[in-house]
């Protein structure tokens, strides 16, 4: 099998409900979202600071994501921030998300940022695991999230 690891640059009906198919095997309840709107897809493309990295097997199926943003601010100046990273759980266990990892690192490196930052939530051990062996560190904190409503 033949990967390759691209930016998502355009925008179909395919290529959305197999990123929304990958984030359902993210999320931990396997809950299904919905349909994740064009508007979404054509301001990621569309943007300097957003990309969703895609991983293509033999130049057509998408098997894995990453979705990742550059923050900004006085402290930090510029960091990588990795919203989004899965593999298709029929994908793992090959090195695929060791490619994705590399491509990750270098968009971020070409960005000028400092830093990838993420969160692992519990009940992640395999990824965390994933991301020790990478090299990460835990950086001890409190994750917060408010509605705006």
């Amino acid at each position: 099998m033949k990967i390759q690891v691209k930016s998502l640059n355009k925008y179909d009906e395919d290529t959305a409900n197999r990123v929304r198919e990958l984030l359902i095997q993210l999320s931990r309840s396997g809950k299904d979202r919905g349909e994740i709107p064009k508007e979404w897809f054509e301001d990621l493309i569309n943007s300097p600071y957003h990309d969703m990295l895609v991983v293509y097997a033999d130049d057509k199926d998408i098997i894995g994501i990453a979705t990742l943003s550059i923050v900004m601010g006085p402290i930090v100046r510029k960091i990588a921030y990795l919203e989004d990273f899965v593999v298709d759980s029929n994908y793992r266990g090959y090195g695929i998300g060791s490619e994705l990892w590399k491509a990750m690192l270098s968009w971020a490196k070409g960005k000028g940022c400092s830093e990838l930052c993420f969160t692992s939530g519990h009940g992640r051990e395999a990824a965390q695991q994933f991301y020790l062996n990478k090299g990460a560190e835990i950086y001890d904190t409190n994750y917060f999230r408010k509605p705006i409503a």
